[in-house]
This record gives C-alpha cells, structure tokens and sequence, in this order.
C-alpha cells in the first residue's frame, strides 16, 4: 500500500482544491499517469500517480481543499482493490488459512502497521500545528528536518509569509520579538434564505476567485497605493502599424498590435525609474535588472498574468508571439505555474473591453502598474490657433508610494508618451 500525496507545487502555493479526480476507486493505474486535476491559487495542475498498482481508496473529494503534503489517495497492489468489498468468500478463506500458516509473519506485520499508524499520527499533530501559519513549502520542509515550530519564527516578508531564509536565521530569542500577524478578516454570516430567494442565484466563489480576491483587498490594505495619469496621442502609431502592418504579418506570421510597443515603451520608462521595477522585502528594497513584463488577461476562471520574459532582448514579433501565446494558453487553461512566476512590471488593457479611464491595482508584490484605455477621436489643439480630432489613449499608472515617489511615476508616464508618439524611436531603445 502506498499513498499519493500533493507535491511541493511552487514557494507561493501552500494548498489546493481537488477539482477533478481522472482516475476512480478501484482502476489501475501506472506509475507516472494523472490521476487527479488539482486546482491551485494561479493554474490547474495535474498530479501523477508514484506507484503501479490499484486505487484503493480516494482520501478526499471533489471540491475539497487539500495541503501540500497531505494524501489524497491510496494505491494498493495489483488485484487487492475491492475484495473486501466484494465479500468473496474464497478470497477471506484464502487468507485466514495464510494467516493460520505464518501466524509469526502475520504479528510482525502487524506491528509495522502500528509503527507506520504511529508515525502518521506524530506526522499528522505536526502539520496540524502549523497548518495556520502561512509559509512556503521549503520553510516547511526545513522546519520539519530542523524540528523548529514555524509559529514562532519571526518573518521579515511584510505580508507575515515565513520564508526558507527565516527558518535558516531562527534563533530560540526570536521568540520574544516574534512579530503580530495580521488578523484575519471577519467572515460574513450565512446569508439567510427568504422567500426572494427564488429569483436569484448563488455560486459558489471558485479558488481562484477567492484568491484573486483576496490578494486584491491584501494589496489595497498593505500597500500605499496611488494613481497618477496622463494622454497619448496614438496617431503616430496607428499610421506606422498601417504601413507595416501587411509585410510584419507577411514576415513573421504573426499580427502586429499595440501591446508590443507599450511593452517596449515600458521597458524603455523602467530603465529611467528602476524603482518602478523593484519590490519590498522587508526593510529592504529589491531592485529588478530583468524587465518581465506580465500582460493582465481575462480569462474565463478569472484574470490571471503570464509573463513575458526578458522583453527588452526581443523584437516586436517576439513579443506579439509571447502574448498570442500565452493569452491562447489563458483561454484554454493550459498556463503552468513557470507562465505566471516572477513578473517585474504589469501592463494591463481595459480598452479592449471599452474602458475609458480606470485605476487598475497593483499585482503584488510588484508596486507598479500600466493601465492601457480605449482609444478615442478627441478635439485636441494642435497649436493656438489649430485643434484637430486625434486618436487619444488616456495611461494610469498606479504605484506603491513607500518607494515611489510622484516624480518618479510621472516621469514614468511621460517617458511612455514621449516613445508612443514618437515610436519610431522605440528603436533605438534596443
């Protein structure tokens, strides 16, 4: 017998719901093979059976919530699935009389079962121990090893989360300077039925929207958010993307559209205001030099953020490619957890909805965001005496102010001006 536990996923992913089990109580399954879709805070990810043999026992159910480490099946050897179930007589005959040969080998095991049950439970009081405190997978695994009790390691992530590097540093004096965890939202009471209630209906909220969820009203409540704007004049670009449009696509198989230049526009801002591509840990401040470049996509579970990496070593056609990919692996629920990790910098586009003007939120722990805005003829004034209707895009870019200063951000959206009307200049920006 042998059991199939969640495997340590990613740093960030602690637990997970059982959204499909591929496999049913009593199939064969070979080692290597799904046997069950467990969705997680960012993907779905399929787990893979350890062992050849017999599903004899399935540990939890669909729609469960279910820890990294924890088993969720059990896997038995060929031909032992169902015989007790079955109530065959000769089978029961069979092993009573086995049992009565080696009654030595029957108390030996016996006492192995107990020793295992033993160990499970010791297992089982330390994960329950711990299960409230919220810390990555390799923290808990050195912990575990170490013997140490992660609620009484201190932790230097500004959101509580105890990390690898805080189990490495615990000292026993940690104790006493251990820092107050956040309290836990209140959670609202069961709604009441009434008689109403026949004209409307409840969903329940799906993992993924609760995380979405949560980490929007975690960023809001932790970071000092602000949103600061400014218009770009998109005509320069739309004439260029007409005249190239044909062969681009002829050349590269591939359509080129707006988001490669504000990618590229935003790579260019960012090495002018390296603050905007950092993050907080702690009391220190970790500056980026990659430039991932995460696109916000609205998929059907809700929005998630694929990340184009290394976007300042690659062309425009590299970058439409990237995108098309990656909102195609969006669409049909394909993004691994490597598509949606380590983002520097976030663009998100409301335009494509018809969004005029918004304050999108910040994709912690990054502490910058572009928001692109739907594109529309407006009277501007060319000079005192000309106005003319142009093709104008209102930018937000919402940023942490702990380490963001208002310079800083509007320099920020006047440097993505600057290259989206003169994109022709985005060239020189490697």
């Amino acid at each position: 017998m042998a059991e199939i536990k969640v495997p340590e996923l990613a740093e960030s992913i602690t637990e997970g719901t059982i959204a499909q089990w591929l496999k049913k109580k009593g199939d064969t399954v070979q080692k290597g093979e799904y046997i069950v879709e467990l969705e997680t805070d960012k993907v779905n990810v399929e787990i893979i059976s350890d062992y050849d043999g017999v599903l004899t026992e399935l540990l939890a159910e669909e729609g469960d919530t279910v820890k990294v480490g924890e088993a969720i099946a059990v896997v038995g050897e060929q031909g032992s699935a169902g015989s007790s179930e079955n109530g065959n007589g000769g089978n029961a005959a069979a092993e009573q009389g086995r049992m009565a040969e080696s009654p030595d080998e029957t108390v030996e095991q016996v006492k192995g079962t107990g020793q295992e049950t033993e160990t499970q439970a010791v297992s089982e009081k330390y994960e329950s121990s711990h299960e409230r405190v919220i810390a990555s997978p390799a923290a808990r695994k050195l912990a575990r090893e170490k013997g140490i009790d992660l609620s009484q390691v201190a932790s230097q992530d500004p959101l509580g989360r105890v990390r690898k590097q805080d189990v490495e540093s615990f000292s026993p004096d940690q104790r006493k300077n251990q820092p107050v965890q956040p309290k836990e939202p209140v959670k609202s009471a069961p709604a009441v039925k009434s008689e109403d209630d026949s004209r409307i209906e409840r969903i329940k909220m799906s993992r993924r929207r609760q995380t979405i969820a949560n980490r929007l009203v975690e960023v809001q409540q932790t970071a000092a958010m602000l949103t600061t704007f400014n218009e770009v004049d998109m005509t320069a670009v739309m004439e260029l993307r007409k005249k190239w449009k044909d062969r681009f696509y002829e050349e590269n198989d591939v359509r080129l559209g707006f988001m490669s230049f504000f990618t590229k526009a935003v790579v260019a801002a960012l090495k002018k205001t390296p603050y905007l591509n950092a993050e907080i840990q702690g009391d220190e401040i970790v500056l980026k030099k990659f430039y991932d470049i995460g696109v916000a996509v609205a998929a059907d579970e809700g929005l998630v953020v694929p990340v184009i990496r290394d976007a300042d070593r690659k062309n425009f056609a590299e970058i439409e490619k990237d995108i098309n990919d990656l909102a195609e692996k969006a669409r049909t629920n394909k993004l691994s957890l490597k598509d949606l990790q380590g983002g520097s910098f976030t663009i998100t586009n409301g335009g494509v909805f018809g969004s005029l003007l918004s304050t999108p939120i910040i994709n912690g722990p990054q502490v910058g965001i572009l928001g692109m805005h739907t594109i529309q003829l407006r009277p501007v004034a060319i000079d005192k005496e000309r106005m003319e209707n142009r093709p104008m895009m209102y930018i937000a870019l919402s940023y942490d102010h702990r380490i963001v200063d208002g310079k800083e951000a509007v320099t920020f959206l006047k440097r993505i001006k600057e290259l989206m009307e003169d994109p022709e200049s985005l060239l020189l920006q490697g």
